[in-house]
């Protein structure tokens, strides 16, 4: 037997009956020899950690834009987070913990410079139905490689692109990932808000303190174990009423004093023109991006545009405003 044999053994012996386990994935959109160290959920982590989209996550924005304290978080911290908070869930449950892992891990890779600005902007310009989970699913399917994507097997895909609003994931492990990124963000913008002086912890409603707890640790152990106890034994994942709706309570409470705070948001809409500046730019220019978005043989170069900009880190974009549109002091010698 090898390693990864081994391992799926183990899998079929000791998980949930409610878990997918890794030799019964329903594949690859193109085959490739298994792997004689790792499950295919543990190959497709590892594919996307080592992805180019994967490492521009640490230069985008969570919420605060392009902060200079480093303590701020940004998508990748908030990733990081997210993976976690999946694999706890998942190993309390005795689900498959690789596959919410990758799942997390991916769930985020198309998301745009400026945070969810950034998103609008495209769906302005590009098309209403843009949204930063179905460009996660393009990039792992088609932009990462020179266009030939990640290659990753159906079930990640499937956590990737399910991870947000009304959409469920065909796998518990996928459905994990949805309550992971909330208990994450919910919680740890809590944390950055503070730090950026737009409230404070006495601003949270008492009455959703003494149901959630008083500290950030305290909030992030009431709602993992409240969505492990509502999910033992049962096939989906849930969370306790009680928590479920002060969690929902709590978004509430942040998107009215942080997500549109003007502190939080006053560089937003300078944000915003930018990105328009740029795609208005590179959709009569499309032959000066980098050469891995001139796919506009078989895509339309609105499409091929969008996908550049969606790729950008907040301070690339930046850049590239002030190489293209700012002018240069001249320099006699």
């Amino acid at each position: 037997m090898t390693i990864a044999q081994m391992m799926n053994e183990r899998e079929k012996q000791n998980l949930s009956k409610f878990a997918c386990l890794s030799a019964n994935t329903k594949g690859r959109e193109r085959y490739v020899e298994p792997c004689t160290l790792r499950t295919e959920f543990q190959r497709d982590r590892d594919r996307i950690t080592h992805c180019k989209s994967f490492r521009r996550l640490m230069h985008k924005t969570q919420v605060f834009l392009c902060p200079e304290d480093d303590h701020y978080r940004t998508r990748l911290t908030h990733t990081l987070e997210v993976t976690q908070i999946a694999r706890t869930i998942a190993r309390a449950l005795f689900l498959n913990e690789d596959l919410s892992e990758a799942s997390a891990l991916g769930h985020d890779l198309g998301h745009t410079p400026f945070g969810h600005a950034g998103e609008s902007v495209l769906q302005e310009c590009f098309s209403p139905d843009f949204t930063h989970y179905r460009q996660s699913l393009r990039v792992v399917e088609k932009l990462e490689n020179d266009g030939k994507g990640l290659n990753l097997t159906y079930e990640v895909r499937d956590g990737i692109v399910n991870h947000t609003g009304e959409n469920l994931a065909s796998t518990l492990e996928g459905r994990i990932v949805k309550f992971a990124d909330r208990i994450a963000y919910v919680n740890h913008d809590i944390d950055d808000a503070v730090r950026a002086k737009v409230l404070t912890y006495d601003d949270i409603p008492r009455e959703l303190v003494k149901i959630l707890g008083d500290t950030h640790s305290a909030r992030i152990n009431t709602m993992v174990e409240s969505v492990i106890k509502a999910s033992a034994g049962v096939n989906d994942i849930l969370m306790e009423p009680e928590v479920y709706e002060a969690t929902m309570a709590l978004r509430s409470f942040l998107n009215e004093r942080v997500y549109y705070n003007p502190v939080a948001k006053h560089e937003e809409k300078r944000a915003k023109d930018l990105l328009r500046k740029l795609y208005e730019y590179f959709v009569k220019h499309p032959e000066e991006m980098p050469p891995e978005y001139l796919l506009y043989e078989s895509e339309s170069i609105e499409r091929c545009v969008c996908d550049y900009i969606s790729g950008m880190t907040d301070r690339y974009a930046i850049h590239l405003f002030e190489e293209l549109f700012v002018p240069k002091v001249w320099n006699v010698n």
